[in-house]
């Protein structure tokens, strides 16, 4: 059973930064592609940021460009991302997922593994 379990979420002023960071367990999940995902109460969820297995590949939204930044540990099973320069359009509860090699990392159906997700909230 693989269990991702994400963190580092909290409340944060605008302009502010928060790491959020997510860990693995249950297997290796050293060859999967991890990815970030936020869902706004009343939106969907939506892609923020993906990493490959290697970390050689990384993707963004072109909404959190230049703010945020995804990395990964693979000696610790696990996925960050730092965001800067916060707005409140960012609140929303931020999930991590693993994907297996080949997937289409921008859509969430790709995903194999999800965490219970971490809420972010971005005051004004």
């Amino acid at each position: 059973q693989v269990q991702l379990v994400e963190s580092g979420g909290g409340l944060v002023q605008a302009g502010g930064s928060l790491r959020l960071s997510c860990a693995a367990s249950g297997r290796t999940l050293r060859t999967y592609a991890m990815g970030w995902f936020r869902q706004a109460p009343g939106k969907e969820r939506e892609f923020v940021a993906a990493i490959t297995w290697s970390g050689g590949t990384i993707y963004y939204a072109d909404s959190v460009k230049g703010r945020f930044t995804i990395s990964r540990d693979n000696a610790k099973y696990t996925v960050f991302l730092q965001m800067n320069s916060l707005k409140p359009e960012d609140t929303a509860v931020y999930y991590c997922g693993a994907a297996a090699y080949g997937r289409t990392l921008s859509v969430d159906y790709e995903y194999d593994y999800w965490g219970q997700g971490t809420q972010v909230t971005v005051s004004s």
